[in-house]
């Protein structure tokens, strides 16, 4: 396993605020371009989605994961895994969310492996890419 790839953003919002976006994975596809198509398959019993099936277009990345969410942490923290997926062998990882008052801190850490080699260096700028593409999206939702 590879160590995970991390990026962090400050966001001028509410923890809540942000947690409200962030976590509401069916609506990805609202505002993140990566997302064609969330479909949550199960849920726990808050109603916050345990496993979703994701259509995924990060540029060169084209898969339909299907994720595990690990809500143990919350609010702080929600973790992901992958269950399956056609190219992605793996790709774990975790939104950290940290209340600073008048703005909120949020961390997208994510590891991803793919069923063909891929050199280390291209794997970490696709990962490294992505997710400051999301951090961004994610970002301009909540201050516009």
């Amino acid at each position: 396993m590879s160590n995970p790839t991390t990026s962090t953003i400050s966001i001028s919002a509410t923890a809540d605020d942000v947690r409200a976006v962030l976590f509401d994975i069916a609506n990805y596809p609202s505002w993140s371009t990566s997302f064609k198509a969330a479909t949550v398959i199960s849920s726990d019993a808050q109603g916050r989605p345990t496993q979703v099936k994701l259509s995924v277009d990060a540029g060169a990345l084209k898969d339909k994961p299907t994720l595990n969410y690990d809500w143990s942490a919350y609010p702080d923290r929600v973790d992901f895994s992958l269950e399956d997926a056609d190219l992605l062998t793996e790709m774990t990882g975790a939104f950290i969310v940290k209340d600073n008052n008048d703005e909120t801190e949020v961390t997208f850490e994510m590891t991803v492996a793919l069923s063909m080699p891929v050199p280390e260096m291209m794997r970490t700028k696709a990962e490294k890419s992505t997710i400051d593409l999301a951090l961004k999206q994610l970002k301009e939702k909540l201050e516009n």
